[in-house]
């Protein structure tokens, strides 16, 4: 099978049309709808229905996908590997992580992955876990820095660090007296997240289940930085770790305390597929993350006193 064909169909399938797929891969429509029909008469069936201007896959189409993305990423990666390798000397480290740590923890770890690694050319994306892994799967991206997600057997978790989640508030905040929290209390405060689609949500949400806590009002917000400018201005509470507000903690402006007597706890770490050898400047880059981790304020023990 055509492999040059493959990779049109994966596209007009993601993007649900004809023009739209042509534009990122330089072709006519007109082209891209002959190549889908000699497709299509390779394997005798169709694989689309026009829905208006939309193409949407049928049963064979669905089923077609789902068994070439893999392979068809494996040979991307495959070939990627090689133009590396062509480039003496050189090499290209793509990564991908959230917002937090985009901000809080790659700046510092990129600066001595250069001193170790000049040559190396970094691309940096910023996507919640779950889209993190769909990346590394189709071979978009090297290494993942993010809340680990179920354990797969295709993919290599490598833990870095555990935090605690914990209630953060403005400093003239009522909370901020100390006194037990009642679940009434709880449930009647405006609490700011983050996007329900991640990973730290759910599991926030399932904390908040077992406790019997259902907050009244929850604003929904894709910005850790935005979340904690709400915050301080009073207009609610949120649920961060300390080191996403370490520096706000240490000017006043904000304060924390635990969620209950059991904690709350994520575990971070690096993902990449496990069919791929690290290169020396991706294991450099791991290194360099859990030397970090080690200065990171990650639980109530390190809350200013």
């Amino acid at each position: 099978m055509d492999t040059r064909l493959l990779k049109m169909f994966c596209a007009v399938a993601e993007t649900g049309s004809l023009v739209t797929a042509g534009r990122k891969l330089h072709l006519t429509a007109s082209a891209l709808s002959h190549s889908l029909k000699a497709l299509e008469t390779d394997l005798g069936c169709r694989l689309f229905e026009r829905v208006g201007k939309r193409m949407v896959l049928n049963q064979a189409g669905e089923q077609l996908l789902s068994q070439v993305r893999g392979p068809l990423a494996s040979l991307e990666a495959a070939a990627e590997g090689i133009k590396r390798l062509a480039k003496w000397g050189q090499t290209r480290l793509r990564l991908g992580a959230s917002a937090s740590a985009c901000q809080l923890i790659l700046p510092r770890v990129i600066r001595e992955l250069r001193k170790e690694h000049n040559k190396v050319e970094l691309l940096v994306a910023t996507h919640d876990t779950p889209r993190l892994v769909e990346l590394i799967r189709e071979g978009r991206l090297d290494l993942g820095l993010g809340v680990l997600p179920v354990e797969s057997n295709d993919l290599d978790l490598r833990p870095l660090f555990r935090d605690e989640l914990l209630f953060v508030f403005a400093s003239a905040h009522p909370w901020a007296g100390g006194k037990s929290l009642t679940r009434e209390e709880i449930r009647a405060q405006p609490f700011i997240l983050y996007q329900r689609a991640s990973l730290t949500s759910k599991l926030l949400e399932d904390y908040f289940r077992d406790m019997e806590i259902a907050p009244a009002t929850i604003m929904e917000v894709a910005s850790i930085g935005a979340i904690k400018e709400l915050v301080k201005l009073g207009l609610g509470v949120s649920v961060l770790a300390p080191w996403t507000v370490h520096h706000e903690l240490a000017r006043g402006g904000l304060k924390m305390r635990p969620l209950g007597s059991r904690p709350l706890r994520r575990q971070w770490g690096i993902i990449s597929l496990a069919s791929r050898r690290l290169t020396l400047a991706e294991e450099t880059f791991c290194r360099l993350a859990r030397t970090h981790a080690t200065a990171m304020p990650l639980d109530r023990k390190d809350l200013p006193g």
